[in-house]
């Protein structure tokens, strides 16, 4: 536990000083994140957010909180100015800042490094789930995807991760809070110290938790087919992408036993079985003697709807399976609130939605159970636990991040898939368009990784695994029950704090009421009653006769 101490920061107390520090908390996570990495400044971040909620009244404790988060999210989710103008300034604007304003208020003035990281665990969680079934874009967990405390999701998951680095952040205030030699000034630098300890032992109990056992190694390849940003398969440029994915993977290197293509090279305007396309990734399969898993993009004729999916194709050619995208981006592959919406901005809306699957996160092959999450699926570990609960061996994603602006979601991708592998203690294969494609060990290396814009083959041996880590037979349910047990004692230890200081209010009024001549008369009397020698019944002589 932090500390139970309360301590007042030296900070500006000005208005404007005060939320400059704010916005700059959140600049310092955003920095933190993926592109940039540089993971350290999260600490400093939380730390800032933390001193800057203590003695605040719940207003500012709001607004600090709203600074934040908009210091965070604007920069860290350019990309997707252009991607989707109608969520980007909806979402990332105005909701996920008055998320954090609301957790900002929810901590206690006097206990906020208690508080804090419990309401940043509770504010990661909300956003796997809202709104429109959740937005998890940059995540203080992503930003120790090439940090110390990645080992913790292999313990605790990805919200362990958020809330480890929450701790440290709160200990790093708990520290600097109060200078050496003010009351409780020792309590706090106590309490932070406890908390980092814990922060290490777990990182490092992470280091040496089981993450399962291996099945067997097969050789596994990725294709990029390359091209420019921007560069969609849809409409004229469909053929072009289909074709540079298919010179690419000419190129792969036999004997291979699996082979994984990008979301959404195929995209047909009909259906995919019998067509044209399908013979394509069918002589790719037989060709190299391989399991080939491909995405593909079918509208059957329909002006309002759509299919995406990734097929299992046979060695010998046969379709083995098929998994339909589940988790689906809203305003990217469908429009939340469709009727209130088009009437405003159809022209920049996508015309169509995507139709949502809902089979698990398999599929069933000759190799054995893959697991297979379609882009935007990675950011949510609910989709990789349910794949291994259908047994998977190894964590598919195929994607499409090349219509983004920038490289921050693709980066942002890869830290994803990094603590889908550590989370899961399998290999995890990503394959995209343009870039970036990777291939992922259970540690959370990245083995190989390629560049934007090139077509290129990452091609290896790699594990298929079985067993379960902690954090895929725990889910998020230990991390959660630890932030809100952290809240309440915050609050518990509030409420404590605001008796002890109205008692010591009242005495001082009561004092303040009385004559001070009466005081000192009152004192004197004590003192004399003290000086007076203390004398019982056998002091006393006796009288005659006994």
């Amino acid at each position: 536990m932090l500390t139970a101490v309360h301590f007042t920061p030296s900070l500006p107390t000005g208005r404007w000083a005060r939320r400059g520090l704010a916005v700059l908390a959140g600049l310092l996570s955003c920095a933190a994140m993926p592109p940039w990495g540089w993971w350290p400044l999260a600490f400093l971040g939380v730390g800032l957010w933390a001193l800057l909620l203590a003695d605040r009244t719940w207003k500012q404790r709001f607004w600090v909180g709203v600074l934040v988060g908009q210091g965070w999210y604007l920069p860290s989710t350019l990309w997707m100015v252009k991607f989707s103008p109608v969520g980007w300034p909806v979402g990332v604007a105005i909701w996920f800042p008055l998320v954090f304003g609301v957790l900002s208020a929810c901590c206690p003035p006097r206990h906020a490094a208690l508080a804090l990281p419990g309401a940043i665990v509770l504010g990661e969680w909300f956003r796997w789930h809202a709104p429109f079934g959740g937005v998890p874009l940059s995540m203080l967990a992503y930003t120790q995807a090439r940090g110390p405390l990645l080992p913790v999701a292999r313990v605790g998951g990805t919200l362990a991760v958020s809330g480890a680095v929450a701790v440290v952040g709160a200990a790093v205030a708990a520290l600097a809070g109060r200078p050496a030699g003010e009351p409780g000034s020792a309590r706090a630098r106590l309490g932070g110290a406890v908390a980092l300890v814990a922060v290490v032992a777990v990182a490092i109990g992470g280091v040496v938790a089981p993450d399962g056992h291996r099945v067997r190694t097969i050789v596994a390849a990725t294709v990029q087919g390359g091209g420019e940003q921007q560069t969609r398969s849809t409409g004229n440029e469909s053929g072009l992408v289909l074709d540079r994915h298919m010179n690419t993977a000419a190129t792969v290197k036999t004997p291979v036993d699996l082979v994984l293509l990008p979301e959404n090279i195929v995209n047909i305007n009909g259906e995919y079985r019998g067509s044209y396309e399908e013979q394509r990734l069918t002589n790719v399969a037989t060709s190299l003697h391989a399991t080939v898993v491909a995405g593909v993009v079918e509208d059957r004729g329909s002006r309002e709807h759509f299919w995406n999916f990734a097929v299992a194709i046979s060695p010998d050619g046969g379709l083995e399976g098929r998994y339909d995208k589940v988790r689906r981006v809203p305003y990217g592959e469908y429009v939340p609130m469709r009727f209130l919406l088009d009437p405003l901005a159809k022209d920049i809306l996508p015309p169509r939605d995507d139709v949502e699957g809902t089979g698990p996160a398999v599929l069933d092959t000759s190799l054995g159970p893959l697991g297979v999450v379609i882009s935007w699926e990675t950011f949510f570990p609910r989709r990789v636990r349910e794949a291994l609960h259908h047994d998977a061996q190894i964590v598919l994603n195929p994607t499409n991040g090349s219509s983004y602006w920038l490289t921050q979601v693709q980066t942002q991708q890869i830290a994803s898939s990094t603590l889908r592998a550590v989370e899961s203690g399998r290999w995890v294969l990503q394959a995209a368009p343009t870039g970036f494609s990777a291939i992922i060990d259970p540690r959370g290396t990245v083995e190989q990784r390629s560049g934007m814009r090139e077509a290129r083959v990452l091609q290896q041996q790699v594990e298929l695994r079985d067993g379960r880590t902690l954090a895929m037979i725990w889910g998020e349910a230990p991390a959660l029950g630890l932030a809100m047990v952290a809240l309440a004692v915050a609050w518990v230890l509030q409420r404590r704090s605001d008796r002890e200081q109205n008692v010591t209010k009242s005495i001082d009024r009561g004092m303040a009421v009385r004559d001070p001549g009466d005081y000192v008369a009152s004192i004197q009397v004590v003192e004399d009653a003290n000086a007076q020698p203390h004398r019982d019944d056998t002091d006393r002589p006796l009288r005659d006769g006994g």
